[in-house]
């Protein structure tokens, strides 16, 4: 399982391409590091909810196929580790 995440939240950093945002592709990676912990953990306590991390992760990654800015996939990163708190 914690191979998946990492496989998709790499995935969703490195597909997203906004230059002009207030969030930058650096923020965002270290979002993405920080949910990846937090979904890592979570796991660990809830591994009957694992799908359901598993579609706010997807719900990310069809942001990102819409071609959403990094501020707002910061925002989305943000909102997904609190909730997983």
């Amino acid at each position: 399982m914690k191979t998946f995440l990492t496989a998709a939240i790499c995935g969703l950093l490195v597909s997203s391409s906004s230059a002009f945002a207030a969030c930058t592709q650096t923020d965002l990676a270290k979002k993405g590091a920080d949910l990846e912990k937090a979904a890592a953990a979570y796991t660990q306590r809830n591994p009957d909810k694992a799908a359901d991390l598993n579609a706010k992760l997807e719900a990310i990654g069809n942001k990102i196929q819409a071609g959403v800015k990094l501020d707002e996939l910061c925002k989305a990163y943000d909102e997904l580790i609190s909730s997983l708190k």
